[in-house]
């Protein structure tokens, strides 16, 4: 057998990443990349305790070559250790609590159900573009308080930031790259900020009011500091749960007995979404900057290198999962680290798991059926964070 190497660029590997996860928990838990400052980590075990420890494991990462600080660009929460990151998200937190979330469910629902509307009066769709891209952008647009006309310009830049997300993880990050990136970063905080001016004037029962009280209290955010966190949340909130709706769909496809039982059993829905954030993980990987050189499995990781912690493997660990491979809708003590672990815990879990338990419920109860138009590959979301399509063909039977 060939000695184990792993390259997360290769789109075989992107297809299907499983047997090569297997591998590296077997064979190689801590692999480090030659010639680049970059291991992987693959076990469950050890992925947990990185992402509980940012004393040692880092989300402040240094700035690209070349790139200079700029004083009105703070760091956004996600690239924060405590007591900064504490602070940051303690002021937003509370628009994403159970019970908040869940007074939401409503209008959720109505939402899925106009989509459904449109998809079925035309049968074949691009199930992306028919529900599992517009349902999270609505519902995030309006938590935060977009108005609708400017939902696709907010998607089209959501888009434009996390297209190469990733890529400089593993090398330098192409200048041309960074500076679009910068520029879509300046348009949003433009938009932001005359959209701030006019909840500064008239605040409404929306997210970007609170946010603007806050900034107003003075010693709770600045006004930078609430623009990184508009924009965070605005790519955050529907990125990830277009991936979730999407591959929920996608593997109830590809299991037809799971997808039966989950008709028969609606009761099912919240382990069958627990199960698809385990089984195809919206996010792959996540990343840290060690901070002090640390020794993992009898591998000294220097500091400065990163760390990717492959959540895809952690998923699927057979220390941890019983049958790990098989896709069960009713699996319980579902202990997957698809939203992360410890102080960086996905703030809007909450919100995308009811979200998709919604998409996915509607769609049964308004269909008899939903299946692939072709068996043709499926494109792959262009950064290897990611683990979606962008493009999934449909034909619906209502």
């Amino acid at each position: 057998m060939e000695a184990f190497s792993f390259n997360p660029f290769d789109p075989d590997v992107r297809a299907d990443p499983f047997p090569l996860y297997a591998r590296g928990r077997r064979e190689q838990p801590v692999l480090a990349h030659e010639g680049l400052p970059v291991f992987s980590v693959f076990r469950y075990d050890d992925i947990q305790a990185i992402l509980k420890d940012p004393s040692r494991w880092s989300n402040v990462f240094p700035l690209p070559p070349g790139i200079e600080p700029r004083a009105d660009l703070p760091p956004s929460m996600l690239m924060q250790d405590p007591p900064l990151h504490t602070r940051l998200r303690g002021l937003v937190n509370q628009a994403f609590t159970p019970r908040i979330i869940k007074r939401l469910e409503p209008r959720m629902e109505e939402i899925a159900h106009a989509l459904l509307d449109a998809a079925l009066a035309q049968r074949r769709v691009d199930l992306v573009q028919a529900l599992s891209y517009p349902l999270p952008v609505i519902v995030i647009a309006e938590i935060i308080g977009i108005p609708p006309k400017d939902r696709d310009q907010f998607k089209e830049w959501s888009d434009g930031l996390i297209e190469n997300l990733g890529l400089g993880i593993m090398g330098p990050e192409p200048p041309e790259v960074i500076q679009r990136e910068l520029r879509i970063i300046d348009q949003m905080r433009v938009y932001f900020s005359q959209l701030v001016e006019e909840r500064r004037k008239q605040p409404r029962e929306d997210l970007l009011s609170g946010l603007v009280a806050a900034e107003l209290e003075g010693s709770k955010l600045s006004f930078d500091e609430m623009l990184q966190m508009l924009v965070l949340l605005l790519v955050a909130g529907n990125e990830t749960t277009t991936t979730l709706i999407g591959n929920a769909a996608l593997e109830l496809m590809r299991h037809p007995n799971q997808l039966a039982r989950l008709r028969a059993h609606p009761a099912l829905m919240p382990n069958a979404i627990e199960e698809v954030l385990r089984f195809a993980s919206p996010v792959q990987v996540d990343v840290r900057h060690v901070q002090q050189t640390t020794v993992v499995r009898g591998h000294q990781i220097e500091a400065g290198n990163n760390v990717l912690l492959w959540l895809g493997s952690a998923n699927r660990d057979e220390a941890v999962f019983d049958n790990p491979e098989a896709f069960d809708v009713g699996r319980e003590d579902n202990r997957h680290l698809a939203f992360g672990f410890g102080p960086h815990y996905c703030l809007g879990a909450n919100l995308a798991r009811l979200e998709a338990q919604v998409a996915l419920r509607v769609l049964l109860q308004r269909t008899r059926s939903f299946r692939r138009t072709d068996d043709d590959p499926l494109p792959l979301h262009p950064s290897f964070i990611f683990r979606s399509v962008t493009r999934l063909p449909v034909e619906l039977e209502s």
